[in-house]
């Protein structure tokens, strides 16, 4: 008999690499928004908006706005009344550091950090557990099997997450880390959390190839309009960044790099194809920033698209590239890679 989803949403559901989790194909990410740009009573709004569409995945971390980020979304997850079942939700450990007054412990993959920083986070959540805790980028000076056993720990021996992943780790580390589980019978990582999107590529659909397959990794990717550039906002922009957006009023050190960086030569590559796409979502008929989340989704290893959001209307938008997935036919996707260029597979890293 066919699972059906009880509220007729339309939303998309897909397992979360090999596990048995289901996730919503389009999630809501707290990174630059909620605790930080967007006041609480904004976050309760996107997160109902999201719910209601049939959003069921709310990522967060330890370390973004300082923590804060965590506290309000805890704060609007019990206000809404959300039964806990109904709902994944995801942090991440590493950047740490606020959590204490003295640095050199407060971050990291330590088997110290990930068992005080998870304890801490579900605190800050005001949850019992989170469905996926997410390794914040490789720490290279911690030996591979300690991450793994340390999270198996808060895993199997604390109950607080159901299953680990990692975010911006290579494939030989995530290759490493599912070999020690292996070899030692413990979880190993299902899901890998990348900056993916048109105009960055090559890691997702180049470097991972045998990992999908091999470990059955699943992705949540993250930052599909590659921080609203996908969009087609700063077309008209090319040397400073427009009032109100985010490179003009961001405060991250991701975002403070693109701004370092922006109308440099590689800049002014990027808005030249995102130029050329305008083209080709004109064609369609959709927005550009449509096309863009469109064109993630259609990869079959994307398990969900993390997006932001900062009013409920952005999310309403997001949740269309699902219907417009069907307009990316073989002919249009042909066209998009002769803009930004496709992937050439390395036949060494192939099964």
């Amino acid at each position: 008999m066919a699972w059906e989803e009880p509220r007729k949403t339309g939303m998309v559901y897909r397992r979360l690499g090999n596990s048995g989790l289901h996730v919503s194909a389009l999630g809501l990410g707290g990174w630059l928004t909620f605790g930080g740009q967007v006041e609480n009573e904004g976050t309760v709004a996107c997160l109902k908006q999201a719910y209601d569409l049939g959003i069921n995945f709310f990522d967060t971390a330890e370390s973004y706005a300082g923590g804060q980020s965590e506290v309000v979304m805890g704060q609007a997850i019990k206000q809404l009344g959300w039964k806990r079942n109904d709902i994944v939700i995801s942090t991440k450990l590493n950047w740490g550091g606020h959590n204490g007054e003295v640095l050199v412990n407060n971050h990291g993959l330590s088997r110290k950090h990930i068992v005080e920083g998870l304890c801490a986070s579900l605190q800050r959540l005001d949850l019992e557990y989170v469905d996926i805790v997410y390794a914040h980028r490789p720490d290279r000076l911690t030996p591979m099997e300690e991450v793994v056993r340390a999270f198996n720990h808060v895993i199997e021996i604390k109950g607080w997450a159901m299953y680990w992943g990692t975010s911006e780790w290579s494939a030989d580390e995530i290759a490493e880390a599912c070999g020690i589980a292996k070899q030692l019978g413990l979880i190993a990582p299902i899901v890998e959390q990348p900056f993916y999107n048109l105009l960055h590529r090559r890691k997702v659909e180049g470097e991972f190839q045998r990992l999908y397959s091999r470990f059955g990794l699943g992705l949540t990717t993250f930052s599909p309009l590659k921080f609203g550039l996908l969009s087609g906002k700063y077309n008209d922009s090319p040397d400073t960044p427009p009032p109100g957006s985010r490179f003009a009023k961001g405060d991250d050190k991701f975002v403070n790099y693109m701004r370092d960086n922006y109308g440099n030569k590689s800049w002014q590559d990027d808005i030249e194809k995102v130029k050329k796409l305008k083209v080709i979502a004109d064609k369609v008929g959709i927005p550009q920033s449509e096309l863009a989340l469109a064109w993630v989704l259609k990869n079959p290893n994307v398990s969900s698209v993390i997006t932001g959001a900062s009013t409920p209307e952005q999310i309403v938008e997001n949740v269309k590239a699902l219907k417009s997935m069907a307009l990316l036919t073989p002919e249009i996707m042909k066209e998009i890679d002769e803009v930004v260029g496709s992937v050439e597979l390395d036949p060494a890293r192939q099964d």
